[in-house]
């Protein structure tokens, strides 16, 4: 194929590009000098504070328009920046819970202030899906709620604190990943929803944050048939254009769910999803989590390719290329004009503890022993530390499908017990196992740091709707004010 760089450059504007390392590979550089649009950073790129400021500044070295440097923090479960400890921001299920527009803007303006200082300008936040299904294994405790407004109002209000902080919001998972049962990580969920309520439903949240000025909305990887859609709504140009466009009005950039995950390319492969992807009306390629040198160059070769065969209009390469620029545009201008006000170092911790929910009453701990039931992380959120092993120094955490309530039950003795669990309602082998432990300790305080779907009968239910860092600490901080451990932050 004869080389063209224009094409090939009109191919790279459309890419958000992984790396693997802690400093900028010499492939990273040469590309985004060569017109690649941006990078999106995982927890493999981030050490430090510092060592995150000097590579982002080396991203910015070598282009004269800012690239988009960009990754998944929505605070929450879902942190890149707090991998190591947990986030110090609650998470949507939280601040849903409170209900506040005007914390949870604050909320996203402090976290998007910190972002900026480490170099990023675009966060791909946040995660404005109307989670009505309770066995959702991806979205969950990311999104404010299963009430429509309620989510509406506060993606309206993340969005507004992220941009006034100077960092572009994304909303995603658009047109809603709330109404699944499946992790399109893993397959392609099918909604089954009548037209009727997906505008309703759905929709709202997504008309908000258009309304409120969203620079950039994220499509998902789910296939909606009520609204005349076959296959991912990613790959479908009705409703990225006639619908999100057209009708919705939208007019930033349109950036993909990631390329790598099954729900898109599991069965077409990476490059001829991109190619597809784009022709819908995707401006931005997030290409994913571990698409490197070799296969960013097949995707670009992909796409110029289809060009050539006239598969994908060079108009609509130019188009996503025009649209990616604008944004680049506005993160420069936005660094500059950044309001010069400093973010509440502890409004994470304000939130987290107006968000923690007590039913029944609290007993007065005595030395008490703590048992976390182990429940595993779904794809988006990773290995994050949680708990409250930080803050109470007899904690034990246990495998529901291969511990024994009764060995645990002679460690803790006489002693008050704590039993701590995250999405219990998904997991009946979790169920299973607090209700052994409360056969013998039926006055036991049961802490949920999921959704708090699922309520055995104890002496005290608290629910933290997240498992951040500062929703740990809430509860802590509850429990030692009923006599337990003293908490240190």
């Amino acid at each position: 194929m004869p080389h063209d760089p224009t094409l090939e450059r009109l191919a790279n504007a459309t890419l958000l590009v992984p790396f693997e390392s802690y400093q900028a590979p010499r492939w990273i550089l040469d590309g985004l000098a060569d017109g690649i649009s941006g990078v999106c950073l995982f927890h493999n790129n981030l050490r430090s504070p510092e060592q995150v400021t000097a590579l982002n500044a080396s991203l910015r070295e070598v282009t004269d328009l800012p690239p988009l440097i960009s990754l998944d923090e929505e605070g929450g479960d879902v942190t890149r920046i707090g991998q190591a400890h947990g986030s110090d921001y609650p998470g949507n299920a939280a601040l849903g819970a409170v209900d506040d527009p005007d914390l949870t803007r604050e909320t996203f303006r402090a976290l998007g202030l910190e972002l900026a200082a480490l170099g990023f300008n675009l966060d791909l936040a946040p995660s404005v899906d109307v989670n009505v299904a309770d066995d959702n294994p991806v979205i969950g405790t990311r999104s404010f709620g299963s009430d429509a407004e309620l989510v509406a109002r506060h993606a309206a209000a993340s969005v507004r604190g992220l941009q006034e902080a100077g960092v572009a919001a994304c909303a995603k998972h658009f047109p809603g990943h709330g109404a699944t049962s499946q992790d399109s990580h893993h397959t392609l969920p099918l909604v089954e929803a009548d037209a009727d309520l997906l505008r309703r439903r759905e929709l709202m949240p997504f008309r908000a944050a258009v309304d409120a000025g969203v620079r950039s909305i994220l499509t998902a990887h789910i296939e909606l048939p009520a609204l005349g859609t076959e296959g991912p709504a990613t790959l479908n140009h009705a409703l990225l254009n006639d619908l999100l466009r057209e009708e919705m009005g939208f007019t930033g950039v349109v950036v993909s769910d990631a390329m790598d995950m099954r729900g898109v390319s599991e069965r077409i492969g990476i490059p001829e999803a991109s190619v597809l992807a784009v022709a819908a009306g995707c401006d931005l390629l997030c290409l994913g989590r571990f698409v490197y040198a070799d296969q960013v160059a097949e995707v670009r070769a992909a796409l110029v390719r289809a060009v050539r065969e006239g598969r994908l209009h060079g108009e609509r390469l130019e188009e996503a290329a025009e649209r990616n620029a604008d944004l680049r545009a506005w993160v420069g201008r936005s660094a500059v004009e950044r309001a010069h006000h400093d973010a509440s170092s502890a409004i994470g911790l304000t939130g987290a503890r107006r968000a923690v929910r007590v039913d029944g009453e609290l007993p007065s701990l005595a030395d008490p022993y703590v048992v976390e039931v182990d429940a595993p992380a779904g794809m988006a959120v990773g290995d994050v530390p949680w708990g409250l092993g930080p803050w109470f120094r007899d904690t034990v955490r246990v495998s529901p499908e291969v511990d024994d309530p009764s060995t645990v039950l002679s460690a803790v003795g006489d002693r008050d017990l704590v039993v701590v669990v995250r999405d219990a309602h998904r997991y009946p082998s979790a169920q299973a196992f607090v209700r052994g432990l409360l056969a013998t300790h039926p006055k036991a305080v049961v802490v949920e740091m999921g959704l708090p779907i699922w309520r055995p009968d104890c002496g005290a239910y608290v629910s933290t709707y997240g498992a951040a860092h500062v929703n740990g600490l809430s509860a802590a901080e509850l429990l030692g004010a009923a006599g337990a451990l003293e908490v240190t932050g």
